[in-house]
């Protein structure tokens, strides 16, 4: 980026020297028409030679007002543009994850974690329904109580808490970019990020990998700082970083691998056993107040946590082994990744720490998910920052002078121009798109919500009498309707086996009995959860015709039919069963 500035410069020197050589032509040219006065030409040259000396007067003008002062003005040009730049990518960054952000209501798992804080919050409606202690750790949701506490409960104050933690994490990219390789890289890491549809599509969203996204980063900040200065506070730290996003999520407790290993391929970098003793106890001091909290929340508490574990270790596979090769690449940007693997080749004489850094902190996570029988497409955005740092390096440094193609020869600013004009769009567009509220009967992921969701809830909420029970399909929709609905719901296909379920979700062991014995009134199916499991959608409308149920609330959207016309289809209906 400098040197297309600098690029950038040298073109207006240019044309400031030229309007100069205009100037002095003009004076020729003024004592020319003099000359052509005083032998009397005739009326058209003089005309003639009078329009060319008023054309030099502009010229001459310019020159005498502002001598060199297109240059110096395009300095300090240059100068504002350079300081604008982070606040205009930090604006919008902000604006894509604004835009529309609450056009649909929450979806299962942002109602799991607003209702967290919600019950941590005490609020009333929701302490009872959802349970403080689920499968992760509570500091997202202590800060959304804390929101909750001076504003109130409102699904748009959480996904605006997320949002700045977003933004605060591309200023956070900025500041190790700029550590590792320079202000323009940090401008460009920062734009990536800002841009790039996997960390958009994450932090429009009440979910916890956001806040520990940013907690992780600022953590390898404090690394990179350590392994640059050698300073060991910069390291205890770093250690006390890795508490703060263990946190977040404990799933970023595999980031440690990344420090190791990195530590242990870098003799360079050497350090005290006291040192990382200290470090560990920071981090071990900094977790503490999770594992005391389950203590000292009696019995239930620490069987939760054990139960979770459990059902952790032995999961089902939820996805083929293809998922992250062929869901993230297109989230992260595939020219972003292209870049930063390039960059290791082209710039292969530059190697350091820091790139030996970047890399680990990509490579642990990204085995460690793979041969992990559970994925989530969220799992793999701790290492979006290094991605977009690595690629950020290789835009602002390669070239390091003109390239020759065929005839013409190319500066290297104009190469890292277009180079980064072309990464940034091709993570904007899609972006662009990702930000556009769709109404449709299939679940978008990342969309921010569920079509109907929170409008179906809030008609729960506002009619069914208080103490009313559902029964969902599954426990996704269930999640949704208690946040909005305030009432308990329970999904059909929640498994008895403890091994094979959720620990927070309750199984409906006999769901015929409760119906006939009046324990369940409401049946709720929704055309998301039966996409994704047919049989027990079927079950379920297998009860309300047994028990004739009547439909008593129906939420639909537009679809565009095969044949171009545009009608209403229902994606979640409301039945009230009659035993």
């Amino acid at each position: 980026m400098e040197a297309s500035w600098q690029s950038a410069l040298r073109h207006i020197t240019w044309l400031s020297a030229a309007i100069d050589r205009m100037a002095q032509w003009q004076l020729g040219v003024r004592k020319i028409g003099k000359a052509a006065m005083a032998k009397d030409y005739s009326l058209e040259k003089q005309r003639r030679f009078t329009l060319v000396a008023r054309v030099g007067d502009f010229f001459s003008g310019l020159s005498v007002q502002y001598p060199h002062g297109l240059w110096w003005s395009a300095v300090g040009l240059s100068k504002i543009a350079d300081r604008l730049a982070l606040p205009a990518i930090i604006a919008v960054g902000a604006c894509l994850r604004i835009w529309q952000i609450n056009s649909l209501g929450y979806n299962s798992d942002e109602a799991v974690y607003a209702g967290q804080g919600a019950a941590i919050a005490a609020v009333p409606t929701l302490k009872d329904i959802f349970p403080i202690f689920r499968a992760h750790p509570l500091l997202f949701q202590f800060v959304l109580a804390v929101g909750y506490s001076f504003f109130g409960l409102s699904d748009l104050l959480g996904r605006l808490m997320s949002v700045g933690i977003g933004v605060a994490t591309i200023y956070l990219v900025y500041q190790l970019g700029r550590m590792l390789y320079g202000r323009s890289a940090g401008i460009l890491a920062a734009l990536f990020v800002a841009l790039m549809p996997y960390h958009v599509t994450v932090t429009r969203q009440v979910l916890l990998d956001g806040p520990m996204v940013f907690c992780a980063t600022l953590a390898l900040y404090l690394i990179a700082r350590f392994a640059a200065t050698r300073g060991p506070m910069w390291f205890y730290a770093a250690g006390a970083g890795m508490g703060l996003a263990f946190l977040a999520k404990e799933t970023s407790i595999v980031l440690i691998g990344s420090i190791y290993v990195f530590l242990a391929l870098s003799p360079e970098i050497r350090i005290r056993i006291r040192d990382l003793i200290i470090s560990v106890g920071c981090m071990v001091l900094i977790i503490a107040p999770f594992p005391l909290s389950l203590s000292l929340a009696g019995a239930g508490g620490p069987k939760a946590g054990q139960n979770y574990l459990i059902w952790q270790l032995f999961r089902r596979p939820n996805h083929e082994w293809t998922f992250y090769p062929t869901s993230v690449p297109p989230a992260m940007g595939v020219l972003v990744i292209l870049a930063a693997v390039l960059g290791l080749w082209l710039l292969r004489g530059e190697r350091s720490w820091r790139e030996r850094l970047l890399i680990w902190w990509i490579l642990v996570p990204t085995i460690f998910f793979q041969l992990w029988p559970t994925k989530g497409f969220q799992y793999l955005l701790p290492t979006a920052p290094a991605v977009a740092i690595l690629a950020a390096r290789m835009v602002s440094r390669w070239p390091n002078g003109e390239i020759q193609v065929l005839r013409w020869r190319l500066p290297a600013g104009s190469i890292r121009t277009l180079t980064a004009s072309a990464v940034a769009l091709s993570l904007l567009l899609p972006s662009l798109s990702l930000v556009q509220t769709v109404s449709s009967d299939r679940f978008l992921a990342g969309s921010g919500g569920v079509p109907g969701g929170r409008e179906a809830g809030l008609w729960v909420r506002d009619n069914l009498p208080q103490g009313a029970q559902l029964i969902t399909i599954g426990p996704s929709m269930a999640n949704t309707i208690q946040f909005y609905g305030y009432r308990r719901a329970y999904g059909l296909s929640v498994s008895p086996n403890p091994l094979r379920r959720n620990p927070s979700y309750a199984p409906i062991l006999n769901p015929d009995y409760q119906i006939r014995s009046s324990e369940m009134q409401y049946l709720v199916w929704d055309a998301f959860s039966g996409s994704r499991s047919t049989y027990f959608s079927e079950r379920l409308l297998e009860y309300a015709k047994r028990f004739n149920a009547n439909v008593v609330h129906v939420e639909s959207v537009p679809v565009i039919t095969p044949d171009g016309a545009t009608t209403t289809k229902p994606v979640i209906v409301i039945y009230e069963v009659r035993p």
